[in-house]
């Protein structure tokens, strides 16, 4: 287990790295420039003055120099701070993580729950009508973009409905402290649901698959004949063979839900996390968009390892190989 620890813990490092460097790297080539994306149309700021902010800024060094000179003070547990906000980077992340949470976990949720339970019922009425329609939706929503999905959404149930909200987390002009759970609820409801739907597709197709193996198989068929129900089939072969692979897809969703979340959110002007990274990409806030990266890599990493961990618990034979 502590060998097993040491080699988790250097993956992450070495990932944390690769995905920093590269993060960095498409960043600082990328044709938008910090300052300009900062001063927008002001016309009046001299020579002077843009050299001065882009030494403030250390951007009159090289890559390398800013890339290290970033990387220490992230050793020492410093994430800069956001030249959009103006306000550390920690702080602006902070503000947006329990936002994001919450979407992301009851999306996760729902996608995982809702999946699995569809997938069984597919696979055990397999060529009937529910099983149609299951896999013309997993089929459909699989192949769907989120964020095309998000703008159907809002313009079928926000534009011609007009039962909920066009986008926002509460009512527009009302302070945060001001608005009710109910509010939030009310625009919380679109932007779980357009995250959720890919995942439950994605969930149940693949659970239909696998179960479907197992009710096909020879030790399924000996059950039969010995007289045991449906209920005693799903019980005692079909749920522990087919769990497996739903667990870890579930986790392994971690990283399509964390990008899903990006394009939700931008649809719907949801403020989060994923609506705050497509912020600092297209104002060039290097530290803010940095930080957010390695947040969602570690959120990512995080979930396969949780998915490892939970199939060695429910599946004996992956204990004993690891």
């Amino acid at each position: 287990m502590p060998r097993l620890l040491l080699l988790r813990v250097l993956r992450l490092a070495t990932l944390l790295i690769g995905v920093s460097v590269l993060a960095f790297a498409l960043v600082h080539n990328s044709p938008i420039d910090p300052i300009q994306a900062y001063i927008g149309a002001n016309v009046d700021i001299t020579d002077e003055q843009l050299a001065r902010l882009r030494e403030q800024w250390g951007l009159d060094r090289s890559p390398i120099e800013q890339y290290l000179a970033w990387a220490r003070e992230m050793i020492q547990g410093n994430f800069g701070t956001s030249t959009l906000y103006e306000a550390p980077v920690i702080d602006v992340m902070g503000a947006r993580f329990g936002a994001s949470l919450a979407l992301m976990g009851v999306a996760w949720t729902m996608s995982g729950v809702l999946g699995y339970l569809l997938g069984v019922t597919a696979a055990t009425h397999r060529g009937r009508l529910a099983d149609r329609l299951i896999s013309w939706y997993s089929y459909t929503l699989s192949a769907t973009p989120t964020f095309w999905l998000g703008i159907v959404f809002l313009v079928v149930f926000s534009v011609w409905l007009g039962w909920f909200p066009v986008g926002l987390a509460g009512p527009q002009g009302v302070p945060a402290e001001d608005v009710t759970f109910a509010q939030r609820l009310h625009h919380f409801v679109l932007p779980s649901i357009t995250l959720s739907a890919v995942g439950v597709a994605n969930i149940a197709m693949h659970t239909r698959e696998k179960m479907t193996d197992v009710l096909n198989s020879d030790y399924v068929a000996f059950a039969r004949a010995r007289g045991e129900s449906d209920w005693q089939i799903f019980r005692n072969h079909g749920f522990r063979n087919s769990v497996v692979p739903a667990v870890t897809l579930q986790f392994a969703y971690f990283a399509e839900l964390f990008g899903g979340s990006v394009l939700a959110e931008t649809v719907f002007s949801y403020p989060g996390l994923g609506s705050t990274l497509t912020e600092a990409a297209l104002g060039g806030d290097v530290p803010l968009l940095l930080g957010i990266v390695l947040v969602s890599a570690v959120f990512v990493f995080t979930g396969n390892l949780i998915a490892d961990v939970v199939n060695a618990a429910i599946d004996p034979r992956i204990r004993s190989r690891a």
